[in-house]
């Protein structure tokens, strides 16, 4: 049942799929973006899969993405069994198999996304995205918001702010986050 699932969610989304260039027309992908985020229930999580199959760089049919989650960049990758709560902002990011994300998690694309002009202002031309990895089988809590990467079987804090990379196996927590129990050493 769940692979005829899979296969109406993609065919599903084949036409606005089609419609945004599979994803390379920004604009018209932001539009389906939001429009695939508001779809309810289990159906909803279904076609959210289908339309970001077709749409992203790469996205395992096997994960979830509940209600009210987007990606607002076609360049991130969602790796196999990845659960994604409701209510996250995606970035430019590749998350690693099996990996948990609580509700309201943000993945910004890098730390430096807007840059000032010799007066103080904003310039509204720059961006300076880059791509943030979360590693294999990581637990992001609830309201963190990730702007650097973070290895693979990490546990990141609800509410945690990631500012500078988090190393493998280990627990971070705070704002801004900081490790708390260092990696864990592999068994022998």
């Amino acid at each position: 049942m769940k692979r005829i699932a899979q296969g109406v969610s993609v065919a599903a989304a084949i036409l606005p799929a089609l419609l945004c260039g599979f994803g390379r027309l920004e604009s018209v992908f932001t539009i389906f973006a939001h429009l695939y985020a508001l779809a309810p229930g289990i159906p909803g999580d279904y076609l959210r899969i289908g339309w970001y199959k077709l749409t992203l760089e790469e996205c395992a049919l096997d994960s979830r993405i509940q209600f009210g989650s987007f990606f607002a960049h076609r360049q991130a990758r969602v790796g196999h069994g990845v659960y994604i709560g409701s209510y996250c902002v995606l970035g430019r990011t590749a998350i690693g198999d099996g990996t948990h994300l609580a509700s309201g998690v943000q993945i910004l694309s890098g730390r430096r996304q807007h840059a000032r002009d010799s007066e103080g202002r904003i310039r509204g031309d720059f961006s300076d995205f880059s791509m943030v990895a979360i590693g294999a089988e990581c637990w992001i809590g609830a309201g963190a918001i990730v702007m650097a990467d973070v290895g693979a079987g990490c546990t990141v804090g609800a509410g945690s702010v990631v500012v500078k990379p988090i190393p493998e196996g280990s627990v971070a927590v705070g704002s801004p986050a900081r490790v708390v129990e260092p990696a864990r050493e592999a068994s022998s």
